[in-house]
């Protein structure tokens, strides 16, 4: 078994952007999951729309679209990608009670787009967080997690199996 090693690191130990120039295009997708926990009055005044700054779901569902087309802006060393699907589902659940938003991305390249799909969820939940925070500041983002990626040289994972 080999020991995995850290791509984003030179053989010194610095820091670089991983050349993906001389890989194969395939079809990668990623899917990444999170929550807002809040108080039960502030998941029923999101989901009769009467929150103070407007549609929070979604506000959240476009913030988490654009995220994803800007991680390579916000994570240093992230390729800026031609991504083909972007779908943020945002649903209640009363259990929490709270929010639970699940992001898909989508493209045929060279490289993998996870950090996109965990980009996108962790910017939808933080702005649910700022769409409700009138109501309750006391709200708690969790969760936030990989759920799985097809595509690329490392194939298929889904966090399924690792439990």
């Amino acid at each position: 078994m080999t020991t995995p090693k850290l791509t984003h690191l030179d053989e010194t130990g610095a820091a670089h952007m991983v050349d993906v120039g001389a890989k194969v295009d395939t079809e990668r997708v990623a899917v990444a999951e999170g929550s807002v926990k809040m108080r039960a009055e502030t998941l029923a005044l999101i989901k009769s729309g009467n929150a103070a700054k407007g549609d929070v779901i979604g506000t959240a569902r476009i913030a988490g679209i654009m995220a994803a087309k800007k991680t390579h802006d916000l994570i240093p060393l992230c390729h800026p990608l031609l991504l083909s699907k972007i779908s943020i589902d945002i649903d209640a659940d009363e259990a929490l009670p709270g929010l639970h938003v699940v992001a898909t991305v989508k493209l045929t390249g060279k490289t993998g787009v996870e950090m996109e799909a965990l980009t996108a969820v962790s910017v939808a939940c933080l702005t649910i967080y700022d769409m409700a925070k009138a109501a309750d500041k006391a709200m708690v983002i969790q969760d936030i997690r990989l759920l799985q990626k097809t595509g690329g040289k490392s194939g298929a994972w889904s966090a399924a199996h690792e439990r």
